[in-house]
């Protein structure tokens, strides 16, 4: 049974940094693309960030391009994501989410298991 467990959200000021953590177990981490996504109050859920199973490839919405890093370590089984110069509209429920392939895929609906979540509030 896939297991994705996210952690690192908190309360941080605007210009602040967070980073995210995602450990997984149950499936072959290293072969499944893997995606963080974000949901604000009120809002749809929104993909901010994708990475392929090797870490070659990335995606990050033009929202977060600049501030925002995804990574891995396929030995710990583990996604990441750093983010930088936070603002106020970065806050928001993240989950990470297994792809259904080593590429990853910009629809919500290519990703399979997902994790709880960890809230990241941005506020003065």
């Amino acid at each position: 049974q896939e297991k994705l467990v996210e952690s690192g959200g908190g309360l941080v000021q605007p210009g602040g940094s967070l980073k995210l953590s995602c450990a997984t177990s149950g499936f072959n981490f290293d072969i499944y693309a893997m995606g963080w996504f974000r949901r604000a109050p009120g809002k749809a859920s929104e993909l901010v960030a994708a990475i392929s199973s090797n870490a070659d490839n990335s995606y990050y919405i033009d929202a977060v391009k600049g501030r925002f890093t995804i990574t891995r370590d396929n030995d710990l089984n583990t996604l990441y994501l750093e983010m930088n110069d936070l603002r106020r509209e970065d806050t928001a429920l993240y989950s990470c989410a297994e792809s259904q392939g080593p590429l990853y895929s910009l629809g919500q609906h290519s990703y399979g298991a997902w994790g709880q979540g960890t809230q990241v509030t941005v506020t003065p």
